[in-house]
């Protein structure tokens, strides 16, 4: 080979290389229409598996080949895909700072839209979701109700628990204040309109667990919602069978000033009417709400939410008969009232934040708040009652009539209490967001006022009269000398406290985010620190979390979250069964860990996500309490020590096409140890545990003292089950429907008035409830009627028909305790509501 060849040879291997070492750069900020940094976009070039990630403050720089036409893509979950073809000479740097918008899929009225960071804990929620729900209750917290590790055994209430919590163990937050939950509240019926009106969200965020250090001190979820700021004039409004809905939104020419306000107006009568117990239900609950900013420069922006809601509740009951019982004793509960109910709880809140952001990357925020609440509870309510069996034989002519009483009876149920509790709160937050990482940090004062005024007793009586008789009773010519009759109540409250405390805390919070060997990382880790002057108790709890997405071929990402979870005890906590206040209350510590894997892909070429996360909390200081209904009584003692263990699951994605719904499974345990708890049995001469009236050999020859262990808390909901479908008829889009489905074990519970935890052995039966819904969209913006029909004036109506309780599944949610005469107890279930439909009609403009 000559020498001129191994030139030409030399030249071909060496020109590409020159080639390749030809570069230039892309950079720029990716910014949501809110001018919000995005963190985690994925930036990379089309055709090559070259790419990068943004960083917290949305900055990029991604190196692409010179003199070629080079597409890149830039995606973020949620957000339309955006394309750009660059061709650059050699190092030169192109800045390209694209504004993402939000993709929203739009199939006549079916919304589909899923945004947010998948490395955290933190989950977005569309908040549109909720006009496809069927939903009894109204509330915006039903879409969580189908959510992995979330129960809720009560469709007429708001609350849910989260991995084996109660309901005062969630955070709730608006606009970056916490609000809260009523006290008084016994029950579904009674509890009103939730706080958040989704028709003023904007974003919402949940998190079951192993959140962030940034978030309070509360042990089991947090629900963060914003409100919208709108940029131009809208509306929209909702009738209904159960009440009515309306918002308006809008901002100045400039943009300086935004306001949205919206009002509601619901009443419960239609769907209390299929309950056991008739009568007239006169429920009304009302609310408004208003939220107004204005930027006062560039860099300054004021803003103001208030809230008022009016909810009262009226219920002269008449009459109950409610059947159960098994096969081979089938009864009957037949009840007579006399009497009423009447509860009224008002709520105000107030809020003025003020926003500065001296530069672009820096947020100083600071929030003055005000939250009361008046709550005032009337009942007297005397009630006959009738225990009967009922004809089981299939062949008699009386089949399923009354065959004979069991017992009759009487009680009075009576309450006077009034609480009034006032929350002030002066908070500072602050973000700094830098290229890699960034800094939260905040400190709060809180001022808590409460006065409460209770009294409530209730009497029941199985012989037949209500009170002792009078002191000339015949056998007495003395009267005198007739001994004292004393009337025995049952359940006696009587208290009057007022409080008074000082609540500091304050946290410091930092995420880093990096990428090595194109494998993505992010790590947070923040501690809070709380002190109460009440107990004069201090705390300190750290938090910390972990993700790491593999360069693999499918889309996996995993996360390690958790920390200490302290929840400093609030006035419901202190209170015990005798409403007395416990003043050396501390706070319950939950040691949390949760594991997680999120894995997005494709089938029938649609999106597709699957979450898993498996949990463990140990809990130490921890308040007993029992559940009826939503009423939680505490015992407010730290005496016991819990955990709760579980896996959620869930897929989501559109398996109808364009439209989203998801399945969610969760399997858990959870149970306590009372450390002081204990009993004594008697054990016969052949080893048998003597059950008195029972055991044969009933002669005692040895007593043992038994300390029970672990035992299932009140919220230990073994396995769940829920699904969120929707579909539509691909030739007429309009017509939709969609249904959701909830089953759930059954809860523990145990025998009346005992105060013994180690007694609820017993299991309310599965809750199974079915909803369904169709509607019609009769009007879109782009359906102009001909002429000047006032129906232009609505951009979009919706027509729709909700049936609640499909199946007709007769739900419990508690007992009531019936004793006869020989002094048995008769657990009668107290059933939620059966089927009902609702007709509502939805109009934006």
């Amino acid at each position: 080979m000559s020498f001129k060849h191994l030139i030409y040879i030399f030249l071909l291997l060496t020109i590409p290389a020159v080639g390749v070492s030809q570069t230039a750069t892309v950079s720029g900020k990716l910014k949501n229409t809110k001018n919000e940094p995005l963190e985690n976009a994925s930036i990379s070039i089309i055709g090559s598996s070259k790419g990068v990630k943004s960083s917290p403050d949305g900055s990029y720089s991604l190196t692409i080949p010179a003199n070629t036409n080079v597409t890149i893509g830039i995606t973020y979950v949620g957000f339309k895909t955006i394309k750009k073809s660059f061709n650059l000479a050699p190092n030169q740097v192109e800045e390209y700072s694209p504004t993402m918008e939000i993709n929203v899929v739009n199939i006549d009225g079916f919304e589909v839209s899923e945004e947010g960071n998948r490395s955290t804990t933190m989950k977005k929620i569309d908040p549109n979701l909720l006009n496809s729900l069927a939903n009894p209750s109204g509330s915006f917290e039903a879409i969580l109700k189908t959510f992995p590790g979330v129960n809720s055994n009560n469709e007429l209430s708001s609350q849910y628990s989260v991995r084996g919590g109660n309901f005062d163990e969630n955070l709730v937050y608006v606009n970056d204040i916490e609000v809260y939950r009523p006290f008084l509240i016994r029950s579904g019926r009674q509890e009103g309109l939730s706080f958040i009106n989704s028709n003023m969200v904007d974003n919402v965020s949940f998190s079951a667990g192993g959140f962030e250090a940034k978030y309070g001190d509360k042990m089991s979820s947090v629900l963060d919602v914003h409100y919208k700021e709108p940029d131009e004039f809208a509306g929209s409004g909702t009738l209904s069978l159960q009440g009515a809905e309306l918002h308006v939104e809008g901002a100045s020419k400039n943009h300086r000033f935004t306001h949205i306000t919206g009002a509601r107006f619901r009443s419960n009568q239609y769907v209390l009417q299929s309950l056991d117990t008739d009568g007239e239900y006169r429920p009304i609950f009302m609310d408004i709400q208003t939220y107004l900013t204005y930027d006062i420069s560039e860099k300054w922006e004021i803003g103001f939410l208030g809230n008022v809601a009016l909810n009262r509740y009226n219920f002269i009951p008449q009459n109950r008969q409610t059947e159960f019982g098994t096969i081979n004793e089938a009864l009957q509960l037949s009840v007579f009232f006399d009497g009423q109910e009447i509860d009224q709880f008002q709520t105000y809140f107030g809020a003025i934040s003020n926003t500065f952001r001296p530069k672009e990357n820096i947020e100083l925020k600071f929030i003055t708040s005000a939250f009361s609440s008046l709550e005032d509870e009337s009942l007297d309510i005397e009630g006959a009652y009738r225990i009967s069996e009922l004809e089981r034989d299939l062949g008699s002519e009386n089949f399923g009539e009354v065959k004979f009483d069991r017992g009759v009876g009487t009680f009075f149920d009576h309450a006077r209490n009034r609480l009034d509790a006032a929350v002030l709160n002066l908070e500072h937050k602050g973000k700094i967001v830098k290229q890699r990482h960034t800094t939260f940090w905040g400190v709060k004062y809180q001022r808590e006022m409460i006065t409460d005024k209770l009294s409530e007793w209730a009497f029941v009586d199985s012989a037949g009269y209500f009170t002792p008789r009078p002191q000339d009773s015949i056998g007495y010519t003395n009267p005198a000398a007739q001994g004292e009759q004393l009337l025995e109540l049952r359940e006696v409250l009587k208290t009057d406290i007022s409080l008074n405390s000082n609540r500091y805390n304050a946290y410091l919070q930092r995420s880093w985010q990096w990428e090595k060997d194109t494998v993505g990382y992010t790590f947070t880790l923040g501690g809070r620190v709380a002190y109460w002057d009440f107990n004069n108790e201090f705390l300190f709890s750290p938090r910390a979390g972990f993700s790491i997405k593999p360069n693999w071929k499918k889309d996996f990402l995993f996360r390690l979250s958790g920390g200490v979870y302290y929840q400093p005890p609030f006035y419901r906590e202190m209170r015990d069964l005798d409403g007395i206040v416990n003043p050396d209350i501390k706070s319950q510590a939950s040691y949390q860990a949760v594991l997680a894997s999120d894995y997005n892909f494709k089938a029938w070429e649609r999106p597709f996500k699957l979450t898993t996360e498996v949990y463990y909390k140990h809990m130490k200081n921890v308040i007993p309490y029992q559940i009826d209904n939503v009423r939680i009584r505490y015992f407010a003692t730290n005496n016991a020590n819990a955990y709760a263990t579980g896996v959620d699951f869930k897929i989501n994605g559109e398996f109808v096409k364009g439209v989203e719904s998801w399945f969610s499974m969760s399997v858990m345990k959870t149970a306590e140890d009372l450390v002081d708890d204990f009993y004594f049995v008697d054990i016969n001469s052949d080893g048998e545990e003597i059950i008195y009236g029972y055991t044969e050999n009933d002669t005692p020859v040895e007593t043992k003292r038994v300390e029970p262990g672990y035992i299932p808390r009140p919220t230990d909901q073994r396995f769940s089950f829920s699904l969120f479908f929707q579909d539509y008829i691909p030739k007429l889009p309009s017509f939709k429907m969609n249904i959701s489905l909830h089953y759930a074990t059954g809860l523990p519970f145990g025998p009346p008035q005992s105060r013994n935890r180690y007694e609820a052995t017993l299991r309310i039966p599965p809750y199974r409830r079915v909803d369904l819904g169709f509607s019609y969209h009769a009007k879109s913006a782009e359906k102009q009627l001909k002429g000047k029909n006032p129906i232009n004036t609505f951009n979009n109506i919706w027509v729709s028909l909700e049936v609640f309780n499909l199946l007709q599944i007769n739900n419990v949610i508690s007992y009531v305790w019936i004793e006869d005469v020989t002094g048995r107890n008769y657990a009668v279930p107290n059933f939620l509501t059966s089927r009902q439909l609702n007709l509502k009609i939805h109009f934006d403009f």
